[in-house]
């Protein structure tokens, strides 16, 4: 069975976006980009809310013969991974890969688990939200950013309590914080 990660960038009070949905504040610095594209090489499918979609799709058409090398290779985990797009607002897709579904179906994912070749990933903490209560998230990947935002979209939410096992943990010149947990029943 594969694996289901939640990877996200929080602020050190843990949200993913300020009160204005601002997140340019956890802009990742080279060296947290290239883990982040480590650890992203391992997934075949992310699973998406509309909105982290959305923010997302710039990966597809995005022009990166002028960016490093990190970014270009970003672009090419994104283009070559399935997406799963829970929306029911968005009716067609605007990238490859893409699938829409109008709604989160805890069994679905759990077959998708059971079923798939390469481990899953569930990006937007809303998303997350609903697969934490269905118990289907089996590590967190976080980047802790060293600011303080004061409110805004946490990352992960508040009617659920787990109980967690450090994997790894790694320290930035840039103050970023990688952890690594895995969730224990």
């Amino acid at each position: 069975m594969r694996k289901l990660i939640y990877l996200s960038q929080a602020s050190v009070d843990g949200y993913v976006a300020d009160r204005d949905g601002n997140f340019d504040w956890a802009r990742p610095s080279e060296p947290v980009h290239r883990m982040v594209n480590d650890l992203a090489g391992s997934v075949g499918t992310y699973l998406l809310g509309r909105r982290m979609y959305d923010v997302l799709l710039a990966w597809e058409t995005m022009d990166t013969s002028d960016q490093p090398p990190y970014i270009a290779d970003f672009k090419e985990i994104w283009l070559g991974a399935d997406k799963i797009v829970y929306s029911t607002t968005l009716e067609e897709a605007s990238s490859a890969k893409t699938t829409i579904e109008p709604t989160f179906g805890p069994s679905a994912v759990a077959e998708l688990k059971s079923t798939s070749d390469r481990d899953l990933s569930i990006g937007g903490p809303a998303l997350a939200a609903h697969a934490f209560r269905a118990g289907l998230v089996d590590e967190l990947q976080l980047f802790v950013v060293p600011e303080i935002v004061g409110g805004g979209t946490r990352f992960l939410p508040e009617d659920v309590r787990l109980r967690l096992e450090l994997l790894d943990e790694r320290r930035f010149e840039s103050g970023t914080t990688f952890l690594r947990y895995r969730t224990r029943s």
